[in-house]
Formats: C-alpha cells, sequence, structure tokens
C-alpha cells in the first residue's frame, strides 16, 4: 500500500508546528516533507533537516524542471516541495505531512487529488493574539500583520476536509492522530491487503 499525503495548515501562533511535531513522533509510518528553499538557512537550522536550502538559481531551475507538486515566493524567499521528496516517501508505504499554507495546500490537492487537508484553527482570534504576543518574537507591525493574514485564511477552512479546533494542545494531537488512523482503514486504502488476504475484490 503506497503512502499517503496530510497536509496540516494553519494561520501562525495556532499550534501547528507543534501537532505536526507531536504526529511525527506518536505516528508509527509517518514520513515528513522537508521544503526546499532559496533563503538562507537561520543559526539552528540544518540543512536536510528543516530544509534543503539551495541558491536562488538553482530553485529556479527546478521550478523550470517542474520538480515541484507546489511552490510560492513568501516574503522575497522561494519555498517549494518536490515531486521526488514525495514519492519517495509514498513509495515506502509512508504516509507524509506537509505544513503549508491555503495557497500551497490546494496546489498538492490539485496534483494528489487522494491528498487530505487538515486546517488547524485557534479557539479564537483573541487567544490567537495572547500566542502571538506571548512569543515575543514579533514587534508590533508584525503581529498586526500576521493577524490580519490569519483573518483572511481561516474563511477558507471550510474548504478543507477536517477542521482542529486547538483549545487543547493534547486534544488537538489526538484528533490529529485519528484522522490519519481513520484515513488508513478507509476501504479504498486496505483494497490491496484485503484481496491477498482473502481474495476480495474492491469494486
Amino acid at each position: 500500500m503506497s503512502g499517503q499525503l496530510f497536509v496540516i495548515s494553519a494561520p501562525s501562533g495556532a499550534g501547528k508546528s507543534t501537532i505536526v511535531k507531536a504526529l511525527k513522533e506518536r505516528t508509527n509510518g509517518m514520513g515528513y516533507s522537508i521544503s526546499h528553499t532559496s533563503r538562507e538557512p537561520r543559526k539552528t537550522e540544518k540543512n536536510g533537516v528543516d530544509y534543503h536550502f539551495v541558491e536562488r538559481e538553482a530553485f529556479t531551475g527546478l521550478i523550470d524542471a517542474d520538480a515541484f507538486a507546489e511552490w510560492a515566493e513568501v516574503y522575497g524567499d522561494l519555498y517549494g516541495t518536490s515531486f521526488s521528496n514525495l514519492e519517495e516517501q509514498t513509495a515506502k508505504g509512508l504516509d507524509v505531512l506537509l505544513d503549508l499554507d491555503t495557497r500551497g495546500a490546494w496546489n498538492i490537492k490539485h496534483r494528489f487529488e487522494d491528498s487530505v487537508l487538515i486546517y488547524v484553527l485557534p479557539p479564537n482570534l483573541e487567544t490567537l493574539e495572547s500566542r502571538l504576543r506571548a512569543r515575543g518574537t514579533d514587534d508590533e507591525s508584525v503581529i498586526r500583520m500576521r493577524m490580519a493574514k490569519a483573518s483572511h485564511e481561516i474563511q477558507k477552512c471550510a474548504e478543507y476536509d477536517y477542521i482542529i479546533i486547538n483549545d487543547d494542545l493534547e486534544n488537538a494531537v489526538e484528533h490529529a492522530q485519528a484522522i490519519v488512523l481513520a484515513e488508513r482503514c478507509r476501504t479504498a486504502r486496505q483494497a490491496g491487503l484485503v484481496k491477498k488476504l482473502f481474495g476480495i475484490s474492491h469494486s
């Protein structure tokens, strides 16, 4: 059985990265898509672990070669998900997590119709703003920008397959894991094994 793609989106501060990290650690057979980027690595980031860091010219060459399932320019830097990264993992039977914004999510859905889109929401916008301020990493203008973007992107959550409201982190992680496990049990994904074990074909 080949693996499936699970795309997780959320406004900044909703807890998406923490949920993704927990899913990777707690769920067997789970892979993760490491994006390519043209930006410089930060001090704590490692090539091939956090991102595949490449020169801008090399990135645009990959675009021209149609190497990306999705890509976008964000604040002047290029980010993309390579086909080879996804296909290498799904061919091994791994389900792959992708941490993408709404545009990236729909580009993946367009390329891979059976991909599963999950949107993580904060309990409310007030809580989201409090979380952003508690980080202590952004100035007032950046916080306002993130809140404006969040208000816009949240409108698109109804287009996703699943919604998780992160009012309690542990519950949110359990809900995300339940989605992955339920999708693995779909008849279409179990058809090959059922046929092998019992000779029953899925019509």
